[in-house]
């Protein structure tokens, strides 16, 4: 081997162990970097915004992977946690998932019933009405005979929401709710005898009106006098 050869085999040697010292230096870098983030682990992203005490679903949310070491305790890393349960505030487009940002869906009590209506905006406060909310149950009637009059009948005194579902659009030709063409359904949990009345009042009167109620001092709803519960123009004059 002349001295020409042995030049290149000893550059050739200084190429490799350049090369070999970049890549542990690369490695170095990488497991640097490995060492400060940390393994990754599953979060869920709010893909569109979401109102408020609205009933959460997988398609709410989109999977993404990002540092454990990143993510708060609260983070929702499995969808199974939002099983039941409704936004307490409005979820923004991008946040991402956190368990104190939703809630149980209010349940139901031994002996109660579910039972949901749907209830046009101008008859339900107009959007006030939330799960939790208590409210009186009215439904207005016509006579039973021509020239009776129409009467107004307190259905229900301090009836609990439940569930508030979306705006949907219905058939006013062949639905009870014929003024407007969109409705909300609202879901109540009664006793079985207030189910009932709910059910018919849902059938065969002619409106069904929600009222919002305060609690009384006590907390508990306030109730009305026996001689309110039904209401003619007759008892104003």
């Amino acid at each position: 081997m002349n001295s020409r050869q042995r030049r290149g085999v000893i550059l050739l040697l200084l190429s490799v162990l350049c090369a070999l010292g970049a890549f542990a230096g690369v490695l170095a870098v990488i497991s640097d970097v490995n060492a400060k983030v940390g393994p990754e682990t599953t979060a869920y992203r709010v893909k569109d915004d979401v109102k408020p005490y609205v009933r959460l679903t997988a398609s709410k949310f989109e999977k993404i992977s990002m540092p454990e070491r990143w993510l708060s305790e609260t983070a929702v890393t499995d969808l199974a946690q939002i099983e039941g349960k409704i936004a307490v505030t409005t979820l923004k487009r991008g946040s991402l998932l956190q368990k104190d940002m939703i809630v149980q869906r209010p349940a139901l009590n031994p002996g109660e019933q579910e039972i949901a209506i749907m209830i046009d905006a101008a008859t339900g406060v107009a959007g006030k009405i939330n799960p939790g909310a208590t409210v009186n149950i009215y439904a207005t009637f016509e006579g039973e005979k021509k020239g009776d009059s129409s009467q107004s009948r307190l259905l229900v005194a301090g009836a609990r929401v439940i569930d508030v579902g979306t705006l949907t659009a219905i058939d006013a030709k062949s639905s009870r709710v014929n003024r407007t063409t969109e409705a909300v359904p609202i879901t109540f949990a009664l006793s079985p005898r207030d189910t009932q009345r709910v059910a018919y009042a849902d059938t065969f009167a002619e409106r069904v009106r929600l009222a919002l109620v305060a609690p009384s001092a006590d907390g508990a709803p306030a109730q009305p006098a026996p001689g309110d519960r039904t209401y003619t123009l007759d008892k104003d004059k």
